[in-house]
């Protein structure tokens, strides 16, 4: 959901991602640890895993993790909303990453449903929250800081992504993404102490 204040210069939009849950079940179900910029904590609930060696060739090993690596950086490198969801049977966002393709394939249904159902639970988790609670509450952090400045905010947009994740923390993918847990926000302390040094750098 987006917000933005024509007085100030932030614009901010606040989801979260199917297919980037999709990447991070199978992530997990592969067992892949420590992939990725940033390397993400497991999602809860927890994706039974089978491990990368388990996997048949040519989706274990070495080259899913580095195929699985590229993909995320691919989908973090570019607006969430605009990310291609791979599709069956040919999946042509991934095309060149076979392995990868392997077990996409293995997985797609119970990866597009365990996604699914994790967006449902968050729709109903942000609609408890309040309309536009997060948005506003950044607007009120970008305004507490061009009081710090004696200035203006310069222009700028902020996507939050938030995903069911096992640390309540967020990490900034530079230059205007924030990952989150999406328990977070229920700890003001705890949101503002990874919003404000973002918003401070962009600002």
């Amino acid at each position: 959901m987006p917000y933005t204040d024509s007085e100030y210069s932030a614009y901010f939009t606040v989801d979260t991602s199917e297919v980037l849950l999709v990447a991070l079940y199978l992530r997990d179900f592969a067992g892949l640890q420590g992939v990725g910029r940033p390397a993400l904590p497991p999602v809860i609930p927890p994706v039974r895993s089978v491990g990368s060696r388990r996997l048949a060739a040519p989706a274990g090993g070495a080259v899913l993790r580095v195929e699985w690596e590229a993909w995320w950086h691919s989908l973090l490198a570019h607006r969430i909303s605009d990310a291609a969801m791979p599709v069956p049977p040919d999946f042509e966002a991934l095309d060149g990453m076979e392995a990868l393709k392997a077990l996409l394939r293995a997985r797609y249904g119970a990866a597009r449903e365990w996604a699914e159902e994790r967006c449902a639970e968050y729709a109903l988790h942000a609609g408890s929250r309040g309309a536009e609670s997060m948005e506003y509450l950044l607007a009120r952090i970008v305004q507490e800081r061009e009081l710090e400045l004696g200035r203006s905010a310069r222009r700028f947009a902020l996507q939050v992504i938030e995903l069911p994740l096992g640390v309540h923390r967020a990490w900034w993918v530079e230059p205007d993404k924030l990952l989150m847990c999406q328990e977070l926000f229920a700890d003001e302390h705890s949101f503002r102490s990874y919003v404000e040094p973002v918003v401070r750098m962009l600002a």
